[in-house]
């Protein structure tokens, strides 16, 4: 078992390094989507319910993990997973229909959705071994891969075919999981002590009250991983469809919103410390509901990018605060739970801003991110209290 600071040190640098890999070839994918969309010759709502097996497969797999994780160890798992998930990234664009694109999204999504537990888990039993609230910090290292992905993914559009272009990422996905998955196993995770917190092999029926809890953060986890989930799947067709942004602009665009999230999740921990969680939940919701109104509404492309930095800073510590809280209330089970809740955002997300979009338009669909993130402010005003910090 880890108990040195310098194994603690070596735990933590493998896990970003995880968390950085899985935002980076997912943000690889997510540039690629509206040449993919050509390529099938899919629909705005036909698209919308192609990307539905990305959040179905990671839905679906999320309580499976949680599982796994208590079997297996949630290192083991996550390099399993990081292993599926560069092997899947490549298959997008071998398809040409909007079922095939569909049936291998849920593929991608099955292996996302496991890293995002088992990773997660992970790094709970870090934070509490450290006793400090260091989670933002890895899942800045998530968003800071998707923001090289995405400028890679711009940069290269022009010039590589997707297939090529996501090749290439699987490649690097292998290579990185077998010099990093080599530190994380030869580590058990520290062992969680934390009070009420049952061990990763100890797994115990949580109380009414601690449920309650977990979904409540879950809840919050919704709103914050639809958001996430429209930037990734819609901002770029947003951009490149209603603002005449170019291929390599529009790729920018989730640039702009992951480097945002980047720099609030740096700066996370500090305002944890400073604010607490529920405060920090309050001003992330209402930034980030302010933002995407900018972002979807404006009429010119300066203001649009504007808008979705904004809304990346305001979404960025929701997310990780809700994981953390729901895992050192339950371990993996507490992961997988809010986990699932969240990445329900993103099985809701895609259809419904595909259907929205077909019924009024793109720009007003994803005003609907501005309401969830008014909804999680309000949940976390109500809770603020409640919620242990």
């Amino acid at each position: 078992m880890p108990g040195t600071p310098n194994d603690l040190s070596r735990l933590r640098i493998a896990l970003t390094t995880f968390f950085a890999l899985d935002g980076f070839l997912f943000a690889g994918w997510v540039v690629r989507i509206p040449a993919i969309k050509e390529q099938t010759g899919a629909s705005a709502g036909d698209l919308g319910l192609a990307l539905l097996g990305v959040s179905a497969g990671a839905v679906l797999t999320m309580t499976l993990t949680g599982r796994l994780c208590r079997r297996f160890g949630t290192h083991e798992v996550t390099v399993v997973c990081a292993v599926l998930l560069s092997l899947s990234v490549a298959l997008p664009p071998l398809t040409h229909s909007t079922l095939a694109l569909g049936a291998v999204l849920l593929i991608f999504g099955a292996a996302y959705g496991g890293i995002n537990v088992a990773f997660n888990s992970a790094a709970v039993d870090l934070v509490t071994a450290l006793r400090r609230p260091i989670m933002p910090s890895f899942h800045a290292a998530f968003s800071l891969g998707g923001m090289v992905g995405a400028g890679l993914g711009g940069l290269v559009a022009g010039v590589l075919s997707p297939t090529r272009h996501l090749l290439s990422l699987a490649v690097i996905g292998l290579l990185v999981t077998a010099v990093a998955g080599r530190t994380l196993l030869r580590h058990e995770p520290p062992t969680p002590t934390s009070p009420g917190r049952p061990a990763n092999d100890a797994p115990r029926r949580l109380d009414p009250r601690t449920r309650g809890l977990v979904i409540v953060f879950g809840l919050i986890a919704l709103c914050t991983a639809y958001g996430e989930g429209a930037m990734a799947d819609w901002g770029a067709l947003h951009l490149a469809q209603d603002l005449a942004a170019s291929p390599g602009v529009a790729a920018i665009g989730y640039s702009c919103f992951a480097l945002a999230m980047t720099i609030g999740r740096l700066s996370g921990t500090a305002l944890l410390e400073r604010l607490g969680h529920g405060r920090t939940v309050v001003a992330g919701g209402a930034t980030a509901a302010a933002g995407m109104v900018l972002g979807s509404l404006a009429p010119s492309l300066w203001a649009a990018l504007l808008g979705f930095a904004v809304t990346g800073l305001g979404l960025a510590n929701l997310f990780p605060v809700a994981v953390e809280r729901a895992g050192t209330l339950a371990g993996p089970s507490g992961v997988a739970i809010a986990s699932t809740l969240g990445y329900g955002g993103m099985l809701l997300g895609p259809p419904a801003i595909g259907f929205m979009a077909d019924w009024f338009s793109l720009p007003v669909a994803l005003t609907s991110v501005a309401v969830l993130a008014a909804i999680a402010t309000l949940i976390g005003v109500a809770t603020r209290h409640t919620a242990p910090n």
